[in-house]
């Protein structure tokens, strides 16, 4: 069993073995690597809001593969270095790893590293195992404006190396990009849970930026 010197919640080694495998060896790594000093968003406790969601929005969608989507959410943010280009490939080349080590077959280790790679810009999910996975990344925009308003700091922390000017023209452009699309979530659950609170969040974030 995953002891407390590895660090990471039991809560999460809990859903680790009830989605994932019996085999803890690779959540070692994984508590290591959300725990990095330049993380202040993409954390442990990032991670732990997006298994909570993910349970809930497949428990309400019509999925394929529950376990595939828990274990692409333990994996989506495992390599996260602002100044890098190809997070989520290298996420997924790390998914691949882990879990053909601990036994999974191919095409489950195929559907995880699709649906990493796809959370690149969070767009079209290919099948609604992704959208959900999308769904529950993204359910930090439509939280409480409080929550909201730390999340948004807490990113401004990780990418700290722009200056305030980059920082607000890349920012604005992302949030634009999801004001514009017809709809931020890809699942009817998580748009009925989310979609308006989120709207409301990003004009403001994007009105406070001018």
């Amino acid at each position: 069993m995953i002891t407390p010197a590895d660090d990471l919640p039991f809560e999460l080694a809990e859903v680790w073995l009830r989605w994932v495998s019996a085999d803890e060896t690779p959540l070692g790594g994984l508590s290591t690597r959300y725990r990095e000093r330049h993380r202040r968003y993409h954390t442990t406790a990032h991670l732990a809001h997006v298994l909570h969601d993910v349970e809930v929005l497949a428990a309400e969608e019509s999925v394929t593969d529950a376990g595939s989507i828990v274990a692409a959410a333990f994996y989506h943010d495992a390599v996260y270095e602002p100044r890098y280009p190809a997070n989520e490939r290298a996420s997924a080349r790390l998914a691949k790893r882990d879990l053909a080590q601990i036994g999974w077959d191919e095409h489950r280790v195929g559907s995880v590293v699709t649906m990493i790679e796809a959370t690149r810009d969070h767009l079209d999910p290919p099948n609604i195992d992704s959208s959900v996975l999308f769904d529950a990344d993204l359910a930090i925009l439509g939280a409480g404006p409080t929550d909201y308003e730390a999340y948004s700091k807490a990113v401004r922390a990780e990418y700290r190396h722009l200056d305030d000017e980059e920082w607000t023209t890349g920012r604005a452009r992302v949030l634009r990009s999801f004001l514009d699309r017809n709809a931020i979530y890809a699942t009817r659950a998580g748009g009925t849970r989310w979609e308006q609170a989120a709207r409301r969040n990003l004009q403001t974030e994007l009105d406070s930026l001018s």
